[in-house]
């Protein structure tokens, strides 16, 4: 059954009278008919929808553009990640999508992103498969008849079945994601990844938020204690446990993903959760694990046999295997998804290296240094014995998504830290003992004491030591850690190698952050690590 939306699609200096069929804000059970219907996906046995989603299982950063106009050429980022494209490719490609779709069946939803009332920004989602329409039902926050929205301030376009010409659209292969900031309209096609929607609409809020309004947008986790003034942020690159660090049964969700920090606290951007699903396990991840239900969305994942139970330890079509279900759906999420400002900050960073500290407490410099830095690291293919890890910086956590210079984030998030009572952690749950292949993985029961103390206050009346080479002030005892664990040096066998690896580590850091430097104060610059010191015992 269709429900009642205007057929002309009025899009600023374009409009299109749509001939075909349009079911505008249908409820999950019935696209979840639509979806069956249409061939799009199956039933699990615990009833969410299993879908895939074609030729591209992931995000193609490299096919990301944004409109280069009067609004954007001096305030966006230009480079690999934000790519310029002209406007009379723009309004090339949205006239052919236009006139493409006004003969297809189309879903349209409208919704809105941002918790706080004060930065409600509406969205309508218009998409071609039923599949599509669920995703943007349970990420995004959902309209009620108390808030539902006459117009939608930005709309998304998600066509996966047209694809652009790259001779001719200015583009460099098929599929796209072009962001319009004066327009306000944001085009996506040749791929059918629900994910290109969610992070599109976060990177207009990362353009949005710091530069319209001062507010400083994350791409971190968050939860809250027994006391509202206890709220924690996880920052962390995939594989550094953000996701299972901020999963605790003694405090209360927040939010899994992205989320805004203004001078009233912190605010979840969404309505819902995009977790993956790759090995996932019901004792070590019950909440995600018991969020598969009716009116989750799955994508890409295998079924075991008629009985459609999920395989999640198949990776055959991919090892970025989704759930994407609403937030309502983790037991203890808040609602709204407000909190106060942070009491604590953790960084998290998987140090294949096994340089890092454990734990670490840092300055408001060293803060905004490692969140610029965003550092993490990744383990090489085994196939020849152990290979050499690699540093990984991707800037503030998330810089595929960043509009603007790393610096602005950097900028806003020190003048929050100076003003505030905050602390921040950078915290690695890499290696110990030695690097990847000599040393050994953090145990988790270790790193979850550390933010235990962390959180609780302990770790303030305990002594530290500091790191010569990086500076960093780090405890010398922790309840239930032993404390060989918390010197990197000590935990290491051989010294000399510990010297040797460090000061390589420390030179990525300073390789990687010369393409930040001219935008950043000297105060940050001095929070770099230090090569070239003589190999004494790296703490003072």
């Amino acid at each position: 059954m269709k429900s009642t939306i205007s057929t002309v699609l009025d899009l600023g200096n374009q409009k299109v009278n749509l001939q075909g069929e349009v079911y505008y804000q249908l409820s999950v059970p019935a696209l979840i008919e639509h979806a069956i219907k249409n061939g799009e996906g199956v039933l699990t046995d615990k009833g969410a929808l299993a879908a895939d989603t074609g030729r591209f299982t992931g995000r193609s950063p490299g096919d990301r553009y944004i409109v280069e106009d009067t609004e954007t050429i001096d305030t966006v980022w230009w480079g690999d990640v934000n790519q310029p494209i002209g406007r009379h490719y723009f309004d090339q490609l949205l006239k052919k999508m236009l006139n493409y779709i006004k003969i297809r069946k189309l879903y349209i939803r409208d919704g809105y992103v941002c918790a706080s009332k004060e930065h409600h920004l509406n969205l309508r989602v218009i998409t071609e498969s039923a599949y599509q329409n669920i995703f943007a039902n349970n990420l995004f926050l959902r309209l009620s008849e108390e808030n539902s929205i006459p117009t939608p301030a930005w709309t998304i376009l998600a066509i996966p079945s047209f694809e652009a010409n790259p001779m001719v659209d200015g583009v460099k292969n098929s599929n796209f994601v072009i962001i319009n900031f004066t327009a306000k309209i944001i085009l996506i096609g040749g791929t059918g990844y629900t994910g290109e929607i969610k992070k599109s609409i976060f990177s207009v809020l990362n353009y949005l938020l710091p530069i319209k309004k001062n507010v400083l947008s994350m791409h971190c986790s968050a939860n809250v204690g027994k006391t509202a003034e206890d709220t924690a942020l996880f920052f962390g690159l995939s594989g550094t446990g953000k996701t299972t660090l901020s999963a605790d049964p003694q405090r209360k969700l927040v939010g899994d993903d992205e989320h805004g920090w203004d001078d009233n606290g912190i605010f979840n951007f969404e309505g819902g959760c995009y977790a993956k699903c790759v090995g996932l396990d019901p004792i070590k991840e019950p909440q995600i694990f018991h969020a598969i239900r009716f009116g989750t969305l799955l994508e890409n994942v295998c079924m075991i046999g008629e009985a459609r139970v999920p395989d999640y330890q198949n990776i055959s079509k991919t090892e970025n295997t989704r759930a994407a279900y609403p937030a309502n759906f983790i037991a203890g999420a808040l609602e709204p998804a407000l909190a106060k400002e942070p009491k604590n900050i953790f960084f998290l960073t998987a140090d294949a290296f096994g340089v890092l500290p454990p734990i670490s407490k840092l300055t408001v410099a060293q803060a905004m240094y490692h969140f610029i830095s965003g550092y993490t690291a990744k383990v090489a293919g085994t196939e020849a014995g152990i290979n050499e890890p690699t540093a990984t910086f991707s800037a503030c956590f998330g810089k595929a998504f960043l509009p603007l210079h790393p610096g602005k984030y950097a900028e806003i998030l020190g003048e929050k830290l100076i003003n505030g009572n905050v602390k921040v952690w950078l915290v690695n749950t890499g290696w110990v003992g030695g690097a990847y292949g000599v040393g050994k993985r953090m145990e988790l029961k270790y790193t979850r004491n550390l933010i235990k103390a962390a959180l609780s206050g302990t770790l303030e009346n305990v002594p530290y030591k500091q790191h010569l080479i990086f500076g960093l002030s780090y405890p010398t005892e922790c309840a239930g850690v032993p404390a060989n664990l918390l010197s990197p040096r000590d935990s290491w066998a051989d010294k000399d190698a510990y010297f040797v690896k460090a000061q390589q580590l420390a030179e990525a850091f300073l390789e990687n952050f010369r393409q930040y430097e001219a935008q950043v104060s000297e105060e940050i610059k001095s929070a770099a690590p230090v090569i070239n010191v003589v190999d004494i015992d790296l703490s003072s």
